[in-house]
């Protein structure tokens, strides 16, 4: 089933679960009542979605900021070819990393690794990037700071 051959309740549906769930005791009926539908079947399609894989997963998006984690160093890092796949399942297993990419490099830019390393300062990130790079035995690397954030929203798809 794709995007065509979902029905407007289908789409609906889809559409109410890509936003913040509504902290009440019962989400999916508040959801379920707006849209028109029941919540036995607002659950039962949200469940289908999920075992066909349409919706990979429910999360929770901590406020980071509110929380205290206030500094997000991007970590790049130079890592030899052969070592890419190993390295990389290293760094993605550092809790404060919620992001491990590998990409390609450029002349100018060698760094072909990318992690995103959370911590409550600076200096917590610069610590956790030199655990990674003990445990990894990469010692090419630096860490990027946003100075500015333009945008950053979740993708709506209906």
């Amino acid at each position: 089933m794709g995007k065509k051959d979902m029905t407007e309740t289908e789409k609906a549906i889809c559409h109410a679960v890509q936003f913040d769930i509504p902290l009440i005791p019962r989400p999916f009926e508040k959801l379920a009542n707006e849209i028109g539908v029941s919540e036995g079947f607002f659950i039962q399609k949200v469940q289908e979605f999920l075992d066909k894989g349409y919706i990979r997963r429910f999360g929770a998006a901590l406020r980071h900021r509110k929380a205290g984690v206030t500094a997000n160093g991007m970590g790049v890092w130079k890592v030899p070819e052969e070592d890419r796949e190993s390295t990389g399942n290293i760094m993605a297993s550092f809790k404060e990393v919620t992001h491990c990419y590998e990409r390609p490099s450029f002349p100018g830019w060698d760094y072909n690794l990318f992690t995103m390393i959370h911590g409550k300062t600076k200096e917590d990130c610069f610590e956790i990037a030199g655990r990674i790079s003990e445990a990894t035995g990469i010692t090419e690397y630096k860490l990027l700071f946003s100075s500015r954030e333009f945008k950053k929203e979740s993708m709506v798809y209906f």
